[in-house]
């Protein structure tokens, strides 16, 4: 270990025409199975290897610690860096995580002793940006809110699972009715597993909403039933059905811990009326999503025409309902890689295409873009123009930028989102279109003139 940190010494060291910033720092690089920690100069053997047990955690602390060590920097691999970060966050030292990006090393020269040195030399002058993390609470919820995620994607895979059994038997059902997860659908599934084969009986189950008649239901399920499909179909409705408690307990974890939240706003005194009265969606939980994300954050998102109420909770659990860490709105929306990245030599402009993200702020944000194609809202009227000017995709990019940017003002500035509706937002672009074409034919020397009509 000594040999190793003499060789370290070595290999790099403090530039003294930099002010240090934060003297005692320290650097950390998070593995799987192995932890590299250096303090510099605070202790005669540097650099120093521990495994990943909890055991050896708190001996890091300890030691960073006795070090007098008060701040550290590690790159966020992975989920490796969140025991660490806990534990020495409970003693007392500052962790800051920073994008692995940011960090990068000489070429030909990374290992991971070597990563950790880097770590501590850029965090001591101050060469690294922290990372976003919200406040614990919001941490709390945003993990509960990932997780329901999560089994979601799993109880739909089970879905499309229990589509193919029936596919396999030539049972038609989901292509004359619109979700076989629906009361329809899943009348006649279980109907069938529990052994039912009569087209006319399982037709009759339909719900009275079903556009299909009986008739086109019943043959759509004359099919070949064999034994191994309908045991497939069987097992994929179990698992089905128990994700779906799963997700009903994950929705009483999150209504219990939203209760633990300070309020910031009185629903009942503050809160409008909806825009829209829309019938509850599969997945939702029971308790009123719309009055605890405004309770919570003091506005209602869902103002903003498609951001429903899941969104609107989605969103503060993933950034939070304090504003501070981004100083103006320009910031969030980088932070969301929702605007260009401009990489200019030359004077010419060599790429303008957004970062790569896997930010789900970001994925929510265009998901609720891609809603306003129909909308008669203004917001509305803007995402058709855009996706018409730009094309769809970078249309959509746009559209999330303008939705980050009403987030970010009515959570920042307590504001409401007021929609003047689509045919004032047209009223008001053929105004500004109007007054550039006149102010530009008066650079020109020209007058613009309305023609008269015939």
């Amino acid at each position: 270990m000594g040999k190793n940190s003499e060789k370290a010494k070595k290999k790099i060291g403090f530039h003294d025409g930099l002010p240090q910033i934060r003297a005692n720092a320290a650097g950390i690089d998070v593995g799987a199975s192995e932890l590299w920690v250096d303090v510099g100069g605070k202790d005669p053997e540097p650099v120093r290897r521990f495994e990943t047990f909890t055991a050896d955690l708190h001996e890091i602390g300890d030691w960073l610690k006795r070090c007098g060590i008060e701040t550290a920097a590690m790159e966020s691999t992975g989920v490796y860096w969140i025991p660490i970060c806990q534990i020495l966050e409970s003693k007392g030292i500052e962790v800051v995580l920073v994008n692995a990006r940011h960090a990068k090393n000489v070429s030909g020269r990374k290992t991971d002793m070597v990563d950790c040195q880097w770590l501590r030399i850029l965090h001591s002058y101050g060469l690294l940006a922290a990372s976003f993390r919200p406040a614990r609470d919001i941490g709390v919820l945003r993990a509960y809110m990932r997780h329901r995620q999560m089994l979601i994607e799993y109880a739909a895979a089970h879905v499309q699972h229990m589509q193919k059994a029936m596919t396999q038997m030539n049972l038609q059902l989901h292509h004359v009715i619109s979700d076989i997860t629906g009361a329809t659908g899943m009348r006649i599934i279980r109907a069938i597993v529990a052994g039912e084969r009569d087209r006319g009986r399982l037709a009759a189950m339909r719900d009275s909403r079903t556009k299909a008649n009986e008739e086109t239901i019943a043959k759509a399920l004359e099919g070949d039933y064999r034994p191994e499909h309908l045991f497939a179909l069987k097992q994929s409705l179990e698992l089905f059905d128990s994700y779906q408690k799963q997700i009903e307990a994950c929705h009483q974890q999150i209504a219990d811990h939203l209760k633990s939240l300070e309020s910031k706003a009185n629903p009942a005194e503050a809160l409008k009326a909806s825009r829209t009265t829309k019938k509850k969606r599969r997945n939702q939980p029971q308790f009123n999503l719309r009055e605890e994300a405004f309770r919570i954050s003091g506005v209602d998102l869902t103002q903003i025409d498609s951001i429903n109420e899941s969104a609107a909770l989605g969103l503060l659990a993933e950034i939070g309902v304090d504003m501070r860490p981004w100083k103006t709105e320009k910031h969030f929306a980088s932070w969301l890689t929702l605007c260009p990245n401009n990489k200019i030599s030359g004077g010419r402009v060599l790429h303008r295409a957004t970062r790569k993200s896997a930010s789900r702020a970001r994925d929510i944000f265009r998901l609720c873009a891609q809603t306003l194609l129909g909308s008669r809202s203004a917001l509305g009227a803007y995402c058709r123009r855009m996706c018409g000017r730009l094309g769809s995709a970078k249309g959509i990019v746009a559209v999330a930028h303008k939705l980050a940017l009403l987030v970010y003002r009515m959570i920042r500035f307590g504001r409401d989102y007021i929609d003047i509706g689509q045919e004032r937002y047209e009223e008001k672009y053929k105004e500004r279109v109007l007054k550039n074409l006149a102010r530009r034919a008066k650079d020109f020397g020209f007058q613009l003139v309305p023609s008269i009509p015939k």
